[in-house]
């Protein structure tokens, strides 16, 4: 996903909330909060869209805590195997796990952004493989009698897609389906015309 201002997945991944616990009063807009207050006050607590969130922080009017779907209990059933988790219930907007994260990482300093980074780059990389196995036999999963809990599993694992593996998964099999049928065409010409 690139930061492109025309990017929908970027829109997206900026309309992501994030909670921020105000250090500082700021005036006028306690409309933020969805409350009747016109002020906020120090020490509110209050989901914020990441778009205004880069303001707030860098102004150091807030803290940043880190969302939910990148704490503790993610990162550990990530390290248990990354494979089991449902990246696109962990963010709404079409499940840009990796879009929201990258975006929080680019806030972060230094060494929490490191954490972050390798914590995205182990869950990507942990995945990649079943991401790209299942699109290449996608559509022969039921045909070979694959049934039960590992179809089941199989399942399970492509509804919980990032947007990001979804996408990649949509190229595998089209590449798949070309070399397959880059192959059959170069097999008939091969053999040649039949006498």
């Amino acid at each position: 996903m690139d930061n492109d201002y025309f990017s929908i997945d970027a829109i997206l991944a900026e309309n992501q909330k994030i909670q921020c616990t105000f250090k500082v009063d700021v005036p006028e807009v306690g409309h933020l909060g969805g409350g009747n207050d016109r002020d906020i006050k120090a020490p509110a607590k209050l989901p914020i869209p990441m778009w205004l969130a880069y303001i707030v922080l860098l102004s150091e009017w807030a803290d940043l805590t880190i969302p939910a779907p990148f704490g503790p209990r993610v990162r550990n059933a990530l390290k248990a195997d990354p494979r089991s988790v449902r990246l696109s219930a962990l963010v709404g907007a079409g499940g840009l796990w990796y879009g929201f994260g990258k975006m929080i990482m680019d806030i972060l300093d230094d060494e929490q952004a490191n954490i972050m980074s390798d914590v995205l780059t182990k869950a990507f990389r942990g995945r990649l493989t079943e991401v790209i196995d299942q699109a290449q036999h996608f559509a022969t999963l039921g045909a070979l009698g694959v049934t039960g809990s590992a179809l089941d599993t199989a399942q399970s694992f492509r509804e919980g897609l990032d947007g990001t593996e979804r996408e990649l998964f949509a190229l595998a099999q089209e590449s798949s389906k070309r070399t397959k049928r880059w192959y059959e065409s170069h097999d008939k010409t091969r053999q040649g015309p039949r006498r």
